[in-house]
């Protein structure tokens, strides 16, 4: 069943060539190098992005290299607006965009957000309880909000499509 070997070291070299296969992967999987077990579990995919360095006590730290995740957003959000330049993007731009939308999104999420983080630390219950709804409410109210707008927009853009026509 097994393959058949000339001699006992031939055996003893091939355990001791099998243990230390073992070994490495029992480094790999106790995150011993935590830069080398990331890139093994992401196949490469966080090497640009972690750095390691030497602190003042002699340890070695993982960090992560700031200049390569700015750089790689600014050229992100660059090849979005020069996208959103062309033909395709005006129209859209005209009819939905994307950026206003998303701004917009996060200004309500933030005011919102505020409000009922506000709400939740005062002492009255009701406000409390007012924080609380907000928090649960406020997503279920804005998504009907926002599908009646789409509604509305979609008619208007309808109608205004049939005057030209």
């Amino acid at each position: 069943m097994g393959r058949k070997y000339e001699s006992i070291e031939e055996l003893r070299r091939k355990k001791k060539l099998l243990q230390g296969e073992i070994n490495d992967l029992e480094n790999l999987l106790t995150f011993k190098n935590t830069k080398e077990s990331l890139s093994a579990f992401t196949n490469g995919l966080t090497d640009q992005y972690l750095q390691e360095k030497v602190d003042e006590d002699g340890d070695e730290k993982v960090v992560l290299r700031k200049d390569v995740i700015a750089r790689h957003l600014t050229s992100e959000v660059k090849d979005m607006f020069i996208n959103k330049e062309t033909a395709v993007g005006i129209a859209s731009t005209a009819l939905g965009g994307n950026i206003t939308d998303s701004l917009i999104k996060l200004g309500i999420t933030a005011v919102v957000g505020n409000y009922a983080k506000k709400n939740m630390k005062s002492p009255n219950w009701k406000k409390k309880l007012l924080g609380a709804a907000m928090i649960y409410l406020a997503p279920i109210a804005l998504k009907y909000v926002r599908k009646k707008l789409e509604v509305y927009q979609k008619n208007k853009s309808v109608s205004s499509l049939e005057q030209l026509i």
